[in-house]
């Protein structure tokens, strides 16, 4: 595959438009399955009041890799992101009755040599920013 966005038609600040993800329960159970992740603060309320959180929380890399879907569909490419990175700043809270949303949305932080920009993502759950200095790198057509 290659990168459907082409560097020439993207400049320092092209936005990319917000998507929102739902996230519910069944989404972290299988996300623990694929990833062997199972502790229970993901799919259990009660330990996951119990260590203090508010509810149950999808797992930190299950977030990231939303943000990391959220680039590879901009782009048309999975294999033209060439370097990823976020920190977590919170969780996103999953209740039981109704879920989550993650919206994610990108601008166009930089463009580099080689036909490559750098894209700063913005990754909020109910109006709380979860991930900061999240940045992709992208091979661009």
């Amino acid at each position: 595959m290659t990168a459907k966005v082409s560097y020439a038609d993207v400049e320092v600040g092209t936005e990319i438009p917000a998507q929102t993800y739902a996230v519910d329960r069944a989404d972290l159970v299988m996300y623990a399955g694929a990833s062997g992740d199972f502790n229970p603060i993901h799919w259990r309320e009660r330990v996951a009041k119990a260590v203090g959180l508010p509810d149950v929380i999808a797992h930190g890399m299950y977030t990231m890799a939303q943000g990391g879907r959220f680039v590879t569909d901009w782009v048309g490419d999975p294999g033209a992101v060439v370097d990823y990175g976020v920190r977590f700043s919170a969780p996103v809270v999953v209740p039981d009755e109704g879920g989550a949303t993650l919206v994610i949305s990108g601008k166009v932080e930089e463009k580099l040599d080689g036909g490559r920009v750098v894209v700063a993502l913005t990754a909020r759950s109910d109006e709380q920013k979860v991930l900061t200095r999240a940045k992709a790198v992208v091979q661009l057509a």
